[in-house]
C-alpha cells in the first residue's frame, strides 16, 4: 500500500516538474522575443550621405549673349578727319609771297620767331621793300621785331631767313651766317627764283596762305 501511493507521489511530482519546465521556457522564450523587437525598433537610422549628386556646374559659353557687342571703329572717317587736320596744320604752315605779277608759296618752319609772324599776317598782309645784297640775297625791313632763333646756318636757294630779328631776307645763292631760319619757297628752281626777284630793288607782299 506505501508503495503505491509514493508512486504516484512520485509521478505526480514529476509531471509538475515538467509542466514548471515548460512554463519556464515559454516565459523565457517571450522575455527574449520581447528583448528582440526592442532592439530592432530601437537601432537609429541611417546617417549615410544621400546618394543624390549635386548638379554638376555648366560652364558659360564663349559665345555668351551676355558679352558686350564688339564695336567697330569708323576708319574711313577717322582717316578722313587725320587727312583733314594734316591738311589744316600743311595751310596754317604756309605763307603766300608775291613779287610783281608772280605769287610763290612757303612752308613755314615751327618756332616763335613764324608763330609772330603769322600772328601779325592774320591781321593783315605785310608790304616789304627789298635791295639786293652781296649778289646772294634780297634783304628788307619788316617793321617790326620778332622773337629771334639763332643758329648757324648755311643758306640754299628758296630759303626765308629772318636776320636781326626784323630784317626779311630771301636768299638765291648760299651764305653761312647765325640766322633764324623762317621757312622755305617751294617749287622753285634756283634760276626762276633769280629771274622773278631781278637784279636791283624788288617790293613783296607777305600773306598768309587761303587755300
Amino acid at each position: 500500500m506505501r508503495s503505491t501511493k509514493n508512486y504516484k507521489r512520485g509521478k505526480f511530482n514529476n509531471r509538475k516538474r515538467g509542466e514548471m519546465a515548460k512554463r519556464y521556457r515559454q516565459i523565457i522564450g517571450f522575455v527574449l522575443a520581447v528583448i528582440f523587437v526592442t532592439a530592432c525598433t530601437s537601432v537609429p537610422p541611417s546617417t549615410s550621405p544621400p546618394t543624390t549628386m549635386p548638379p554638376t556646374p555648366t560652364a558659360q559659353s564663349a559665345t555668351s549673349t551676355d558679352l558686350p557687342p564688339t564695336i567697330v571703329p569708323p576708319t574711313e572717317e577717322v582717316e578722313t578727319d587725320a587727312n583733314q587736320d594734316n591738311s589744316n596744320a600743311m595751310e596754317a604752315n604756309r605763307m603766300n609771297i608775291e613779287i610783281g605779277n608772280t605769287v610763290l608759296t612757303a612752308t613755314l618752319v615751327e618756332n616763335s620767331s613764324v608763330d609772330a609772324l603769322k600772328e601779325t599776317l592774320s591781321k593783315g598782309p605785310i608790304t616789304v621793300n627789298m635791295r639786293d645784297y652781296g649778289s646772294m640775297e634780297k634783304v628788307g625791313s619788316l617793321g617790326m621785331d620778332l622773337p629771334r632763333n639763332d643758329e648757324q646756318i648755311t643758306t640754299e636757294a628758296g630759303d626765308i631767313i629772318l636776320y636781326q630779328g626784323s630784317e626779311f631776307v630771301i636768299y638765291y645763292a648760299p651764305n653761312s651766317w647765325n640766322f633764324t631760319r623762317l621757312g622755305k619757297i617751294n617749287n622753285v628752281s634756283p634760276e626762276e627764283l633769280r629771274g622773278i626777284l631781278g637784279d636791283g630793288n624788288v617790293i613783296i607782299t607777305l600773306s598768309l596762305s587761303q587755300e
